[in-house]
Order: C-alpha cells, then sequence, then structure tokens
C-alpha cells in the first residue's frame, strides 16, 4: 500500500506544495510536512499514532513484584511496555543498563550503545525522572518539593517548593 507522504501535498491556508521534515519530539522521530510560507505542519498519522501510545502508556503507572532469583533480585516488566518497545524477543536476551538516579530510584535502559572510557553516552538515549519530598511537622504538611530533570531538555529541569499556609504564618520554619 502507498503512503500517502510520498506524494507531494498542498497546503490547506496557502496552496504550496509541503516539504518533508522530521521532528523529535521525546526520543520519537515523527514524520512531517511542513508549509514554508505559512508554517502549517502536518504529522504522519502512523507516527502520531505511536507517539500518542507512547503518551498514554507514560501516564500509566504499573506495581510489579520484586523477585528473589539466586543472589540477584528480578522485576517483572510489564508485557505492555514490551510489546510498544516491538523488540520482545531481543530485550529477552539483551543486556540493559541499570542505574541509580537516586536513594530511591533507578534508572533502566534498553538498546543503549556501549559507554566511551570517559562515561559519556554514545547514543541519543534520554533521562526523565522526577522526585517529591513532603514534610509534615505535628500531623501537618509545612513543605512540599516537586523536582523535574529531562535530560533531552534540560532547559526544563524545574524546582518547585510549596509551602502550607501554616509554615507561612509561623515564619518559614523548617
Amino acid at each position: 500500500m502507498a503512503d500517502i507522504f510520498d506524494n507531494q501535498i498542498l497546503c490547506n491556508r496557502c496552496k504550496k506544495v509541503m516539504k518533508p521534515s522530521l521532528i523529535n519530539k521525546n526520543g520519537f522521530n515523527l514524520r512531517t510536512l511542513k508549509c514554508d510560507k505559512c508554517g502549517e505542519i502536518i504529522v504522519h498519522p502512523a507516527d502520531k499514532q505511536e507517539y500518542d501510545n507512547f503518551m498514554r502508556l507514560k501516564q500509566k503507572e504499573f506495581n510489579v513484584k520484586m523477585r528473589m532469583v539466586g543472589n540477584s533480585y528480578a522485576v517483572s516488566i510489564p508485557r505492555e511496555i514490551v510489546d510498544f518497545m516491538k523488540d520482545q524477543e531481543k530485550i529477552v536476551n539483551d543486556m540493559v543498563r541499570l542505574c541509580f538516579n537516586g536513594a530511591n530510584s533507578l534508572n533502566l535502559q534498553f538498546n543503549t550503545p556501549e559507554i566511551e572510557g570517559d562515561g559519556e553516552n554514545l547514543g541519543n538515549s534520554r533521562v526523565v525522572s522526577a522526585k517529591e519530598v513532603r514534610i509534615v511537622k505535628n500531623g501537618k504538611p509545612i513543605l512540599h518539593t516537586r523536582k523535574v530533570f529531562d535530560s533531552a531538555h534540560p532547559e526544563r529541569n524545574q524546582t518547585r517548593v510549596f509551602k502550607s499556609k501554616e509554615a507561612d504564618e509561623e515564619g518559614g520554619e523548617e
């Protein structure tokens, strides 16, 4: 079956021929057509559907079991995630990278290239993490912080601090 993006497509607004381009969003290369005159962008429907599936899967939170296997622990990866990655047989036999993000957080990377001697990753892998801390005094919340880290977009990294009304009235004790 022929792909519609293999044909010339005219912009609805200005009737000029749109040019193919790529947009990288959250590690996905989305095929697009862009009008140079008005800036109209059309994303390939198959790429958009795959990206939407990823975003829907990313919003889910999975509760998985950790089991003792020999001298190590094993964590099961939900089939929904493995099916999305489309490399089910390859993942089972390949090594993955596992490292600490923080005291209560692990990072698991699939299909990453080897690391050079200086520790720099040669690929375009991405680490996205979020950490929340809540401080409670006498059973009442005093302070709440939320930190977000995105290795692909460091300009989006942020730390937010939320204080309760009681903490403000007491002079911001910590």
